[in-house]
């Protein structure tokens, strides 16, 4: 999204200055000012109004047209007496838009408490004039004009952004930390806020919770900036801190929990007989939970050794149980808290592949991973599934080289003709301390777990917006890692050889650390998610975190995916995973801040490429337009004893030309997504040409603009031989991508184009080519004649512009949109 010109100061609600506090002269025995000292109150009162709106005045100066929305206005903070709160109400005024937007609990022992009023531009002087009536004007009873509103206002000063918090004081955010706010918005406003935190690259959470005169949202913002938002809308009436805290849930006791959880269990829509499931492969599942029985039938339930039974242990500390309750509901917390239908669209299935009192050998893990599978495929075999698997190990790591375990996942998710499986892994934690002081460096040096190097699965870290520490055992404790940025313990492949796959792929939520500024910080309750404990007769509820939190929020994610489009091929899943991934803005911060490829290539091995997008991963929008093809290609041919390169593939981009010529110079952004699995040949030989670990590869390149289609077959042929001799990415080149050679690790592959309308008129093709593999180079192996499959997702998107792309690129394709 373009980004508004800096080029003006930055905004602070503080005013001119502070008024000088006033307090009211003594009162006769009525309660109200004596008759000579009407004038002297009045007089005060209008010296502070005319400073608070000089200041308003000043500020307004500061609102940027570029960003505003809603009326230009300013708030103003007023005292009254405790005893006289009655006289608040008399504040408002409706048909003038003036609103009492929030009253602040008076202290304890206080005399006075604050009221704060939103006050069109247009109703600059409507309180001094109130003011000016009751100092010269009588009513008809002789009593001065509005006696009991302004009598009783102590002061009035202009609002600064504190104002507007009505929390408690030592919970208002330090000068720039970036933390979520509970923002409550005036009745209708939501439009207007959205579209200005939009334009300040303000996160907003797309849920809400609505009541009949304000709608609350969380967005994420340091003071100074939120500042700015407030400035340029009329839709915030106040702030808080987020007072959904998992230790709300986690602290009740067990009674409490139950009804919790039985009012849940009521509201919850059971999965349909031909709903997809997650499959978690853990250390069994307690099925007897309420929240889990919904959605786990005993019978889907297996054990890799049938003797372990299929239940949770204390051993791992009912591990399965809380990756199951995080992977069917997502957020258990959310759902806890909310008073909707909780429709379940996917069912559990669980497979103990951990002893109940022991660890596996490592060097099994591959042959366990693989009899599990098997067995639930033979219980259930035409059902839609994703797999999701937080088991890792630490043996066997070797700066990406494959081992027998992720070798193993690499053929169950390659499979065999068109069967093909998701695969969902943790990137895994790091179990040592974790010092403050050493956060993402730690990390960057902690490699992937075992088996992460697998190319055809999904794997997953953790980044968290977790930063809020309400429990009053943690006063003075301070979160770890910054909204948005990576989890505490997640795991990146920044120690990898440069040739292995980008791990991770994507980030979900997986919490945060909290310290002291003394000790090595700690996971604590307040920053953990809300997942289902593995002993229910005991507590309900249990804290969980890490990439374990992350994988289930992953599958919890692709489950969603197929249950809306059974249809879709595995690799398509997989890469709509990726498709949809954005860079937070703390994350985009580290990036625009990159100074090379190979600054931004450590980045990528540390957040993947972001976090996932349900809705962007399912739809389109009409500035926002995604294409999916699934195909297969023929990479390979025989020519006498040599195998040669065969196939390529060319996909014309029906773009909307016209328009996108008329857009002329305004800022576009093409996407590509090129998703598919290898088949792995994992022998240890030094990983030569000829003993290649994958099957094959393929790459994709984009016309560009001034060249014809002859041109640009022309340079995919240089680009393939160029791979064949080494040269890695030749197909990229810079050409205006965000990544360019860095794209081609592994199996998947994503990259971003930025540029004019314009000159993304003509970039109207796409080709996808294959490069070597032990296919080609082992003859003798007679797998030079397989297929390779597919898929393809390419988005156009020009955020700034108000044309309809999608309309336009359906009527190309001849698509009937459906209403």
């Amino acid at each position: 999204m373009a980004k508004a010109p800096r080029n003006r100061p930055h905004f602070l609600m503080q005013g001119g200055g502070e008024s000088e506090i006033y307090t009211s002269p003594r009162r006769g025995s009525s309660g109200l000012p004596p008759a000579r000292a009407r004038a002297a109150h009045a007089a005060k009162l209008e010296q502070a109004l005319g400073q608070a709106i000089a200041g308003a005045r000043q500020q307004l100066l500061t609102r940027d047209p570029q960003l505003a929305e809603g009326e230009a206005g300013f708030y103003l903070d007023f005292e009254v007496p405790v005893e006289h709160q009655a006289a608040l109400d008399g504040l408002e005024n409706r048909p003038r838009k003036i609103e009492l937007v929030a009253v602040h609990p008076p202290t304890e022992d206080a005399e006075t408490m604050r009221a704060t009023v939103f006050v069109p531009e247009a109703q600059a002087e409507y309180f001094t004039n109130k003011v000016e009536q009751y100092r010269n004007e009588e009513t008809a009873g002789g009593k001065p004009k509005n006696q009991n509103l302004v009598a009783r206002i102590e002061d009035v000063r202009l609002s600064a952004l504190r104002s507007l918090f009505t929390d408690a004081d030592d919970l208002f955010p330090g000068d720039g930390v970036r933390v979520w706010w509970e923002v409550w918005l005036r009745d209708r406003r939501l439009p207007n806020f959205r579209a200005v935190a939009a334009r300040l690259e303000v996160t907003v959470k797309p849920h809400l919770v609505s009541f009949p005169e304000r709608d609350v949202v969380l967005a994420l913002a340091d003071t100074e900036t939120m500042a700015r938002l407030v400035m340029n809308t009329d839709a915030v009436a106040e702030l808080r801190a987020p007072k959904d805290s998992p230790s709300f849930f986690l602290d009740m006791r067990p009674v409490d929990q139950a009804d919790w959880a039985g009012d849940l269990v009521d509201r919850a829509l059971a999965p349909g007989a031909l709903a997809p499931a997650v499959c978690v492969l853990d250390s069994g599942c307690t099925q007897g939970h309420p929240l889990i029985a919904p959605g786990l039938e005993p019978e889907d339930q297996h054990a890799y050794d049938n003797a372990w039974g299929v239940g949770d242990s204390a051993f791992w500390t009912g591990h399965g149980t809380m990756m199951a309750g995080v992977a069917l509901y997502r957020d258990l917390e959310a759902a806890l808290a909310t008073g909707e239908v909780i429709e379940l669209t996917h069912r559990l299935e669980t497979v103990k592949v951990l002893p109940p009192n022991a660890q596996n050998d490592p060097e099994l893990y591959g042959a366990v991973t693989e009899v599990g599978i098997g067995k639930v495929e033979a219980a259930a075999p035409g059902r839609r599934r994703v797999f999701c698997m937080a088991v890792t190990s630490n043996v066997g790591l070797g700066r990406g080289r494959p081992s027998s375990w992720s070798a193993a996942v690499d053929k169950l998710c390659y499979g065999g003709g068109d069967q093909r499986r998701l695969m969902v892994l943790a990137a895994g934690n790091i179990r040592d301390p974790i010092d403050a002081d050493e956060y993402l460096d730690a990390n960057d040096l902690a490699e992937a777990e075992n088996p992460c190097q697998a190319w055809n699965a999904l794997v997953v870290g953790a980044y968290t917006d977790k930063t809020t520490i309400t429990h009053t055992d943690f006063a003075g404790w301070n979160a770890l890692a910054p909204a948005g940025d990576l989890s505490p313990a997640s795991r990146t492949s920044n120690v990898w050889d440069r040739q292995w796959p980008i791990r991770p792929d994507v980030v979900f939520e997986g919490g945060n650390f909290g310290h002291d500024g003394m000790n090595p910080a700690e996971a604590i309750d307040d920053l953990q998610l809300v997942t289902t404990h593995y002993r229910p007769n005991v507590r309900l509820f249990d804290s969980f975190g890490d990439t374990s939190a992350a994988a289930a929020l992953a599958a919890n994610f692709s489950a969603g995916i197929i249950a809306e489009r059974p249809e879709l091929w595995a690799e398509t899943v997989r890469g709509l995973m990726v498709h949809s991934a954005e860079w937070t803005p703390a994350m985009r911060a580290w990036f625009d801040a990159a100074g090379s490829q190979a600054q931004r290539a450590a980045l990528l091995r540390r957040y993947g490429w972001g976090v996932p997008d349900l809705e962007r991963a399912l739809l389109s929008a009409s500035n926002d337009a995604t294409l999916m093809v699934e195909d297969a290609l023929l990479p390979f041919r025989k020519d006498g004893s040599a195998i040669k390169t065969r196939d390529m593939h060319l996909h014309r981009l029906p773009w909307p030309r016209d328009e996108l010529l008329a857009l002329g110079e305004q800022d576009v952004e093409l996407r590509v997504t090129l998703s598919y699995f290898v088949e792995p040949n994992p022998g240890e030989r030094g990983w030569t040409r000829r003993h290649r670990y994958a099957s094959h590869a393929l790459r994709f390149a984009v016309k560009r603009s001034l060249e014809n289609l002859q041109q640009f077959r022309q340079r995919i042929n240089r680009a393939a031989e160029a791979e064949e001799e080494g040269q890695v990415g030749a197909a990229a080149g810079a050409d205006e991508w965000l990544l360019g050679t860095i794209r081609d690790r592994g199996s998947i592959h994503s990259d971003i184009w930025r540029g004019s309308a314009a000159a993304l008129a003509d970039r109207d093709a796409i080709g996808i080519f294959p490069v070597s593999g032990w296919w080609k180079e082992k003859p003798g192996l007679q797998r030079w004649e397989r297929s390779a499959r597919y898929s393809l997702l390419v988005s156009l998107r020009a955020p700034e512009a108000e044309v309809d792309l999608y309309t336009s690129i359906a009527n190309r394709l001849v698509i009937p949109i459906q209403v």
